[in-house]
């Protein structure tokens, strides 16, 4: 007869904060969903009337459609997707030498890249700025994108990586013939892929949800992103919820659908980057 294992009252504590700590954390979600299937302008008397029908979904098309969302939607699409395929692209080509190459100056170069990690992104801003404005990519695509490609952290995560590879594999290439790009394409990028993924979905986080560079850089609400477009959209609407929360709603839905379908890549890349970080 199989025993079962007796519950300890640590697990008990446990498992009722995780649900609490959720219930906290999707409780805001949950509201600016009820929100936007609301009718606007419709009598709200308890926090309760928030949550109970009837409800509609009219107000999604109105605001993708009928406001500059959809713009700001293709925006941070557009953004994110580019800031992904040069992330991956320049980091993985800077993370080869640094992990497999011998050359001068090379723990140095490592060295520098870790103090990036300590220096916080709001330091920077002004210096960026002042170099933006002069190469003239002021309110463009490539001045909000150029300067979220080179991250030290998604760096140090590749580096870390690719120095786990068996050195015999590429040893094993080099008295076949192959060159360094034969290598770095062939044999590392393929070993990789798990890797490169975690940092893909950090990289879309970190441009979906940046507010601060695009800010600044961009001039024309035509070239807003979705963070800095609905403060402005909200601004618009003080005395109703309704519309606001939808255009929250529509700026939310493709990052949690991101994380529903990549939820293992998440959690199995944040245990990377505490290990190898």
């Amino acid at each position: 007869m199989k025993r079962t294992k007796p519950i300890k009252l640590s697990d008990i504590v446990l498992t009722a904060l995780s649900i609490l700590i959720a219930i906290l954390f999707l409780t805001p979600i949950v509201w600016s969903l009820a929100c936007s299937l609301k009718t606007e302008g419709m009598k709200i008397t308890t926090a309760f009337d928030w949550f109970a029908p009837p409800y509609t979904f009219e107000n999604y098309p109105s605001v993708i459609f009928g406001s500059s969302v959809s713009t700001w939607l293709v925006n941070s699409m557009f953004n994110a997707a580019m800031s992904v395929l040069l992330t991956i692209v320049v980091t993985s080509l800077a993370a080869y030498p640094i992990a497999k190459l011998e050359f001068k100056g090379k723990s140095w170069l490592f060295l520098f890249f870790t103090i990036g990690l300590i220096v916080p992104g709001e330091a920077t801003i002004v210096p960026l700025f002042i170099t933006t404005n002069q190469l003239g990519l002021l309110d463009s695509y490539a001045g909000m994108i150029l300067p979220s490609v080179a991250v030290s952290m998604n760096l140090i995560i590749i580096s870390a990586f690719f120095k786990g590879i068996p050195n015999e594999m590429i040893e094993a290439a080099k008295i076949d013939g192959a060159n360094h790009w034969i290598i770095y394409s062939h044999i590392i990028i393929p070993l990789a892929k798990t890797v490169l993924v975690t940092v893909s979905i950090f990289a879309f986080m970190a441009s979906w949800n940046n507010y601060l560079w695009p800010l600044l850089c961009a001039i024309n609400d035509s070239m807003f992103t979705l963070p800095v477009g609905i403060p402005t959209f909200a601004g618009t609407y003080t005395v109703d919820y309704v519309r606001p929360m939808t255009a929250n709603m529509v700026a939310s839905i493709p990052a949690i659908i991101l994380y529903l379908i990549f939820e293992k890549r998440i959690v199995k890349g944040v245990t990377l980057s505490g290990i190898k970080g």
